[in-house]
């Protein structure tokens, strides 16, 4: 009896801690002010969603925000999936000490927590500190770790023989890395794009030390500097909000590719 408990323990669980919160951040959003003052789980006696969220949108300058975020964010996903693709292509065809030293180094983020203060330093240095450029750079260098070590054990299962018939055929490196590398890297490309937007698009912390919170702040800044500023003091049903309409992309991004996501990872990781 127990054995078949346990999963379903397992999901009421699961549901609970990702259930509770969600039904939080909707029914506050939803709720007026009087009612959000102290957030609960209670639904609203009054549920006026519509004002609140053009209240959000308007007074927390979220198309600003929205704006700087796909400018940071689209980027460093179209850089992550590069670099960690022609990357993991040499890692996985070539075979020296030097490639496995390099591969070993290049998959050391995955272990190792980025050091925010030197990141800091370095992007001073470079006078990139507080630019879109200097945030790429972080998002793409944090990131670029996780994308070789799946598309490296994605391209060792895909046959040789593949290749060596392009090369005979006359193609050049490019074209076989375009034309046959690249296709096939598809659910490791979806996984890699929605996990680096899910973690950049949310990413607080390093973008307050980067791009601070002015013109360029992103969406998660753009709500620390209206709540900071007091703008939003005892406003929490414009607080859950914002939180809804600035999470609404992700979700979108992530019910599209969510098939792709274990794929995906089984296929770097096992293969």
């Amino acid at each position: 009896m127990w054995r078949y408990g346990r999963p379903a323990l397992v999901l009421l669980l699961a549901g609970l801690a990702v259930g509770v919160p969600l039904w939080l951040v909707l029914v506050t959003s939803a709720k007026p002010q009087a009612e959000a003052i102290r957030p609960n789980l209670d639904p609203p006696a009054h549920w006026q969603p519509g004002a609140n969220y053009e209240d959000a949108v308007a007074q927390g300058e979220m198309l600003r925000g929205l704006l700087n975020s796909l400018l940071v964010v689209v980027p460093s996903v179209v850089l992550v999936l590069i670099l960690g693709a022609g990357a993991a292509w040499v890692f996985a065809r070539r075979k020296s000490r030097l490639v496995s030293a390099a591969y070993a180094l290049c998959i050391s983020g995955l272990l190792l927590p980025p050091a925010v203060i030197t990141i800091v330093m370095e992007l001073r240095q470079l006078g990139l500190a507080g630019t879109r450029p200097g945030m790429i750079a972080v998002y793409t260098g944090m990131y670029l770790s996780t994308s070789i070590f799946f598309m490296t054990g994605f391209i060792r299962a895909i046959p040789m023989e593949l290749e060596e018939a392009a090369r005979i055929d006359g193609a050049k490196p490019f074209r076989i890395f375009t034309r046959i590398v690249l296709p096939l890297l598809r659910p490791v490309i979806a996984t890699a794009t929605i996990m680096v937007m899910l973690y950049a698009w949310s990413d607080i912390f390093y973008a307050f030390f980067v791009l601070g919170s002015g013109d360029r702040a992103t969406l998660p800044l753009n709500l620390y500097k209206v709540a900071s500023a007091q703008l939003y003091l005892n406003n929490w049903h414009l607080v859950f909000a914002y939180v809804v309409v600035m999470s609404l992309p992700m979700v979108a991004v992530f019910l599209v590719g969510q098939r792709k996501i274990v794929s995906g990872i089984t296929s770097g990781a096992v293969k």
